[in-house]
């Protein structure tokens, strides 16, 4: 077997006393789409830092394409892609110009600097769209022009920091077109995002939560947390109400909101729905429906956090 693009092993990042990135250890392999899932301030944006050689882990190992992310930082950084969650280009340059100047930067020369700009131009869907000043651009073209300019060297792995921030759904889709190009011709993505529709698409992906690493998988991997129970989507009216009650009986395994209803996780699917509406009917809280439901993604993610964070709490009262 081919040894994987990146990994890492215990990896760990300190700032002073506070933990950005908390004994990670994952791989990802050559061609794979790899999602980093967390809310803000899980640690995504460092532990991408870190494997772009941006930041000297504190303690742990991690390669990039065999190379040690703490020693041979300049040389992972001519064979990657970084794309940041803030749009980093230049504002006042044209289309044309920002490729021309990152082309320069990544030490492209002659024809094949020419052809990778008008491979880039392609890509983009830029066409026509070259001598525009960027500051003028809608914010999906201003993603994939970033893009364009981080991948204009034929990087063999691309860190994409948040790519799809803030833009709008159709340029989402036509992002993750060009993702999912990319990762056909063997370039391997890591994606951090807080959109769970946008980890769908990841092959494997790595939930975050404050610096530490709670799963890693598929999607039909993270979900086998629910294996032998069920989930109940229940509607009343009071339903923080509702909540607070249920999480006081013992058959009642975990308990969200979500919206204006609750996803309830029980052992038996029939037996807690008949429990569940007579103890709401005792209450007064109705009308009430309860209905079981398959877990979703956000189910696993609330899932996971909330376990994480009983543990610590547990861990820190002993």
């Amino acid at each position: 077997m081919s040894k994987p693009a990146i990994e890492a092993a215990s990896l760990t990042k300190r700032f002073g006393g506070f933990v950005a990135v908390d004994d990670v250890t994952l791989d990802v392999e050559e061609g794979e789409v790899f999602g980093l899932l967390g809310s803000n301030g899980a640690g995504k944006s460092t532990l991408i830092r870190l494997f772009c050689g941006l930041l000297t882990p504190t303690s742990g190992h991690g390669t990039v394409l065999g190379l040690d992310v703490g020693r041979q930082s300049e040389a992972i950084r001519r064979r990657i892609g970084y794309m940041t969650q803030r749009f980093s280009l230049y504002d006042d340059l044209s289309v044309r110009h920002n490729l021309d100047f990152f082309s320069g930067v990544y030490g492209l020369r002659g024809k094949d600097r020419a052809e990778r700009i008008a491979w880039a131009i392609r890509m983009a869907g830029l066409e026509g769209k070259e001598d525009l000043v960027t500051r003028s651009l809608p914010g999906g073209w201003k993603q994939r022009l970033a893009l364009a300019c981080a991948v204009l060297h034929r990087p063999q792995v691309v860190f994409l920091d948040e790519p799809t921030g803030g833009v709008d759904p159709i340029s989402r889709r036509r992002f993750w077109t060009l993702i999912d190009e990319m990762s056909g011709e063997g370039v391997t993505l890591i994606v951090t995002t807080h959109y769970l529709d946008e980890a769908e698409r990841c092959d494997r992906i790595a939930l975050m939560h404050q610096g530490r690493l709670l799963g890693l998988g598929s999607v039909p991997e993270m979900k086998e947390v629910f294996a032998g129970r069920a989930i109940l989507e229940v509607t009343c009216p009071r339903f923080l109400e509702a909540q607070e009650r249920l999480e006081r009986e013992d058959w009642i395994l975990e308990a969200s909101v979500f919206g204006d209803r609750l996803h309830v996780v029980v052992a038996d699917a029939e037996e807690g729905k008949r429990r569940i509406l007579d103890l709401l009917e005792r209450d007064g809280n109705t009308p009430a429906a309860a209905e079981r439901i398959v877990p979703s993604l956000e189910d696993v993610f609330i899932h996971s956090i909330e376990k994480d964070d009983s543990e610590r709490a547990a861990g820190g009262s002993r």
